[in-house]
């Protein structure tokens, strides 16, 4: 788990399927003054010295992860951060532990994907003519019109998961249904999605911010699926605005005015 910051409020992010918790780096870097700031490195991601057995990489694991990610964190509750995946853990642990959470702010990710079980074998099936991982990553950024450097980022972040992990991990992502949980979320809610998300497009998110009362939708212009990583200067200012009308204790600011 990547960590920053001594005190303060503490936000937790989570990463998508394809990424690794480096996504949230500029977030780190631009919270730690305020926040105390952690970055979950999911199960499966290829951080690990030892990798999981594929059946214990699901979205009850991944909730598992998250849990003990807020116990290290030793305060409760937490903003919690999630890009695509990591939007599915943030659904996961609403359901699961909605006391320990007081805001959650949600990148690029979906309630219900569309025709998931038929889009998974399609990642499969291009996992499989890939042959291999770095070979499967190359092919899939470029389908996402990124700028060199998020370009070669994605890439490497992909290329250094687990064939076995990465397909669990894919048939863990897409195939929840949150859509029942969505009128029980009680917290403050922010839905950010990229201009350019082919991948989670503008559809899911006004499913989820319809969906939870009083939730908050916006648009991040130019952005992908990842728009944290390719607009952070324009994310952190969301964020920061976000975290100003999340409810803390007195003694402590989430941002500087």
């Amino acid at each position: 788990m990547r960590s920053a910051g001594p005190s303060g409020p503490a936000l937790l992010f989570v990463h998508g399927v394809g990424s690794t918790a480096a996504i949230w780096d500029r977030q780190l870097e631009a919270f730690a003054p305020v926040a105390r700031c952690a970055a979950l490195e999911l199960r499966g991601n290829g951080a690990q010295r030892i990798e999981p057995k594929p059946s214990a990489i699901t979205r009850e694991g991944y909730a598992l992860d998250a849990i003990a990610a807020l116990d290290s964190l030793g305060e409760d509750p937490v903003v919690l951060v999630g890009c695509s995946l990591g939007g599915v853990v943030a659904f996961e642990m609403m359901a699961r532990v909605p006391e320990r959470i007081a805001g959650l702010v949600l990148v690029g990710s979906f309630a219900c994907y569309p025709n998931a079980r038929a889009y998974v074998e399609k990642i499969l099936a291009a996992l499989d003519a890939a042959g291999d991982m770095p070979t499967f990553a190359r092919a899939r950024a470029a389908l996402l019109s990124l700028p060199p450097e998020r370009e070669r980022e994605t890439v490497e972040q992909m290329s250094r998961k687990a064939r076995p992990s990465y397909e669990a991990a894919t048939r863990a992502t897409w195939t929840g249904d949150y859509r029942a949980l969505l009128p029980e979320i009680a917290v403050p809610t922010l839905v950010v999605v990229g201009e350019r998300d082919g991948i989670a497009p503008r559809a899911l998110s006004e499913e989820i911010a319809s969906g939870i009362r009083g939730a908050q939708l916006i648009e991040l212009p130019g952005a992908g699926h990842v728009a944290n990583a390719d607009a952070p200067d324009a994310f952190n200012a969301l964020l920061a605005s976000f975290l100003s009308g999340v409810r803390a204790p007195a003694s402590v600011r989430l941002y500087d005015e």
